[in-house]
Parts: structure tokens; sequence; C-alpha cells
């Protein structure tokens, strides 16, 4: 009995002196106040919705830059300001055109649609069928096929991969292999389980793109077929097609990335970063961001991801107060809702040396249902899951892990562009157990605006997702993906083990 007696008031005490360790940090003093205003400035009614390739989107950079100048965090690698330039590319076909397959006549939209290339008029033009029109270290379609002039019909998708994102994404780069061989146009046979009207949905509208770093398709048609004519495109028996299509219009739009760094105190830690990251754009206003009301046509997102700005411009707040052992890397990225392309980009174009960031912590996601919790997707996939539980417990949540693997979030989100590098990089999200009615009712909805948040919630998200950062960035030794993780490899060939 007095053994038990002994243990409770060794807890006690123990308990007692880390809450107290706890007080005293900045993010345990984080005003609700100051986190409602930041909320209320990105996600109002004025910044119409914060898209990509929008002045508004660029208004929301710069809060964010002049959030990180009023902090004192440096600019990484001696830039000039915090704004990472992105060029994009707008992408806007008029929709005119068609494709003839002997006697039968292809619609645009309804049976086509073109992604790139010049007007262009082909009256029985010879083809050629190349596979997947795929080029790398192992594989060469064009191999001994003469192509020059002729339109080129290709497979969709690339070899060796079910990855229909994968696949979507390969589509560019086998127009620029086609063009590089001297095709006269280029023509994949759609196949994808996505039905079609979805595709030309999204794929065969304005559209912005990260623009082309010396791509060689600006002038030839890249055209996709819908699937339900794949039986027309015999191989056997088509070979010339006549094709009258109008041209794919291109402008380039500049939108920026924000990044600010601040030094560790550790004088070796310090050469290693841990970085913080969210999205800060949204979806915009009208029928191009989603349903509309007859009252509200403009999506404020606040939820989705003023929530997760938030977070990181807390982060600056409570770390330039009190710095961690090892550097911290801040970045707000642009273009996570037309594709993951901020972060994409920046995966590419880093400012500061992968090799030295150890570990992100990304901050997105869909709302919540459950106040007691954050939900952190790829929880279990780092050995940093002790910190972020032990963070989120300090201020009253607990931390779990993704409710809704069929949804596969973790490639989903900005986080899987640094994953994909080999950094641990899981997303630290609003609680959620299930994509519920909760979720959908505000998830890209008009009704996701700054009235609707729960402000006592997001401080108490703001001081975990800082404190676990903060657990994190001071630990003796750098995280690493649990043994077999996906992304363990790339690991592996990133830190040189």
């Amino acid at each position: 009995m007095k053994i038990k007696h002994l243990l409770l008031i060794l807890t006690i005490i123990v308990f007692g002196a880390n809450a107290q360790k706890i007080n005293k940090l900045p993010e345990y003093k984080l005003s609700k106040k100051e986190i409602e205003s930041h909320i209320r400035f990105i996600a109002s009614d004025e910044m119409l919705g914060r898209r990509t390739g929008e002045i508004t989107n660029n208004v929301a950079a710069r809060y964010v830059a002049e959030n990180f100048r009023l902090q004192g965090l440096k600019t990484p690698n001696g830039q000039k300001d915090y704004l990472q330039p992105v060029p994009f590319e707008m992408v806007k076909p008029t929709k005119k055109g068609e494709v003839l397959v002997g006697t039968d006549s292809l619609k645009w939209t309804k049976d086509f649609i073109m992604l790139s290339g010049k007007a262009t008029k082909l009256e029985n033009v010879p083809v050629v069928f190349v596979g997947y029109g795929w080029v790398d270290d192992k594989q060469d379609d064009y191999k001994g096929i003469d192509v020059k002039g002729k339109i080129v019909i290709a497979q969709f998708g690339i070899p060796n991969s079910d990855d229909p994102n994968e696949n979507l994404r390969g589509s560019s780069k086998k127009v620029d292999f086609a063009a590089k061989n001297g095709a006269a146009a280029f023509i994949q046979l759609y196949n994808l389980k996505y039905p079609w009207a979805a595709i030309t949905n999204y794929m065969g509208g304005e559209k912005l793109n990260l623009a082309p770093e010396n791509a060689q398709n600006a002038d030839i048609p890249h055209i996709w077929v819908s699937n339900t004519h794949l039986k027309k495109f015999d191989r056997e028996s088509l070979k010339t097609l006549s094709l009258n299509v109008s041209e794919v219009s291109k402008k380039t739009v500049m939108s920026y990335n924000v990044l600010g760094v601040l030094e560790g105190s550790d004088p070796v830690l310090k050469n290693e970063y841990v970085v913080l990251t969210a999205h800060f754009d949204h979806v915009g206003t009208g029928r191009k961001g989603g349903r509309v009301t007859e009252s509200d046509t403009i999506f404020n997102g606040a939820r989705d991801n003023a929530f997760g700005t938030t977070a990181i411009l807390s982060a600056v707040k409570a770390f330039t107060q009190k710095p961690t052992k090892r550097s911290i890397l801040f970045i707000a990225y642009t273009g996570e809702e037309i594709g993951l392309l901020g972060s994409k980009y920046y995966a590419e174009h880093p400012l500061v040396p992968l090799k030295q960031c150890v570990y992100s912590l990304d901050c997105d996601g869909a709302g919540y249902n459950d106040t007691t919790k954050v939900t952190v997707i790829g929880l279990d996939r780092t050995d940093a899951q002790p910190q972020i539980e032990a963070g989120a417990k300090a201020f009253g949540l607990t931390a779990i892990t993704d409710p809704a693997p069929e949804q596969n979030l973790f490639d989903r989100s900005d986080n899987v562009n640094l994953a994909a590098k080999g950094i641990p990089s899981p997303d630290f999200a609003p609680g959620f157990t299930a994509f519920d009615a909760e979720i959908n009712k505000f998830y890209h909805q008009v009704s996701d605006s700054p009235e609707s948040v729960n402000y006592n919630y997001l401080l108490k998200f703001c001081q975990a997702y800082v404190y676990a950062a903060r657990l994190i960035a001071d630990r003796p030794t750098a995280p690493k993906w649990k043994a077999g993780d996906k992304y363990e490899k790339a690991f592996n060939e990133l830190y040189g083990k």
C-alpha cells in the first residue's frame, strides 16, 4: 500500500513539473485573439477564396511573408524576399475541332480533348503505334521507329504502373518524347477507371499547370481519346488519320511559395532542419470553385487551409521566442488545390538542401468532427510518433492515426512531395474520425467561413502542432521512417544510409 502511495506521489510530482515546464513555453501563451485574426483575414470574403493564379492568392502570400518578417525570420539561401516565385502556365482550350477516324468524326469534349498544341490541320496522315510511347533508361518505345511527320498513337499511362495519379503525371512527358522524335501529333487512348465526363471536366477546360521546363511539345497537338472509341484505333486496320483542331492557348502566371528560416540553438544540430509546412491557397469563387448558393459564392477555406496557415504562423511566433536545437524551415505553399503543385515545385527547386532537412510536419486537412483529437496522417509511419502524441496530449488532445486509409490521404496532401524525396513527412490534420456529414458540410463548401470555426479548438490545435514540432526538433537523433515504409528506400538514398 505504501509503495502504491509512493508511486502516485512520484507521478504527481513528475506530471506537475512537466506541466510547469510546458506552462513556460511560448506556445502555451499563444493568443486566441491573434489566431482568430489570422483566420479572419486569410479566409475573409475580401480574399475571394485565394485561388492560385488570382491576385488574392498573391495577397495571402504577402500576408504570410510580412508575418515572417515581423517575427524576424531570415530568408533562405540569401534570397532577397521570403517569396519563391513559382511559374505557372494558364492553359485554355477553345474547344473547336474534330478527329476523323475513317468515316467517323470524333467531337471535342464528347469524344476527345486536346491538352496542348497549336491549331493544326492534317489530312490522311500515316499513324504509328508506339506502345506506351515511353522513354527511360530501361525502355525506349521509339527505338527503331520512324515517326517523323506522322501521328503517334499510344496506350494511356506509363509502363509497370497501376497508380492513376502517376499515369496522369507521366502524360506530359510522353508528348515531349513524341515531339522530340518529330511526330506531327500525339494521341493517347484513355483507359483509366475515372469516368470520361470527370476527365473532361477536370482536364478539358481552363487549367493551371506548372510551367514546363525545356518542353518540346509547344506546337504538336496532344490529344486524349475517350475509351468508348478504343475499337476504332485498331493497329491492324487503322493506317491514316485526319484532324482539324484549334489552338490551346497558354500564358505565364506567377504565384509564390513563402519561406522563412529560424536558426537552431545547438551548435551541431542547427545544421539540420525540421520543415513546417502548410498551403495557403483555396479554390476561389463561383462555379469554378464548386457548388454555390444563391446567397454565397465565395469558398473562404477557413478549415482548408487557413487552419494550417495559422498553425504555421503560430509556430513562427513561438519558436522565435524560444528557438529549438535544430533549425526550422517554414514553408507556406501555393497551388495545393490544383494538384499539390507548389510543394511539387519546391521539392524540385529546394532553397535548403534536402539532405539537411530531417523531418517535415505538414499541416492540412478537410475539417474536423472531433474537437478532442488531432488526426495525423502517417502517425505510425515514422519514429516521431511519441513526440506527436505527447505534443497533442500536453494540450488536452489525443493524436490518432488515419481513420480512412482507403482515401489514400497521405499521398493527397503536400507532405507527399517531400516524402517522395525521402524526408519523413506526416500530415497533422484537424481531428476527424470519418468522412461523415460534418466533414462534407464544410469541405470545399461556401459554408467554410471564419464564423463557423471553433476557436477554442483551433487554439489547442495550434498549440499541439507547435509543441509536437518542438519535441521533434529537440530530439537527440533525427527521425526516420518505420522499417519497410514505401519511402524508406528514398530516405536511405537521400541521407546515405
